[in-house]
C-alpha cells in the first residue's frame, strides 16, 4: 500500500483533532468523515453545537 501526506495549517489539523476519534487511526478518521454513510458536512453543526457535543461526550466517557 503507498502512502502520501497531505500538508495542513495548524488551526485546520487542530479542528480535524477534535473530530477524529481517540481509538482511529487517522486513516480510518479520514475514511469515516469522507465515507457516504457518514459524511460530515461543512456547516452542519454550529461551533457551540460541536462544543456541546464534545461535552456530553466527553462527560459520558467519564462516566463509565
Amino acid at each position: 500500500m503507498s502512502r502520501t501526506s497531505i500538508p495542513v495549517n495548524t488551526e485546520t489539523k487542530d479542528r480535524l483533532d477534535e473530530l477524529k476519534r481517540e481509538d482511529e487511526t487517522w486513516d480510518e478518521f479520514l475514511r469515516r468523515i469522507s465515507s457516504e454513510d457518514e459524511p460530515i458536512q461543512k456547516g452542519d453543526l454550529s461551533d457551540e453545537a460541536l462544543d456541546a457535543i464534545e461535552d456530553n461526550v466527553r462527560k459520558s466517557r467519564e462516566s463509565f
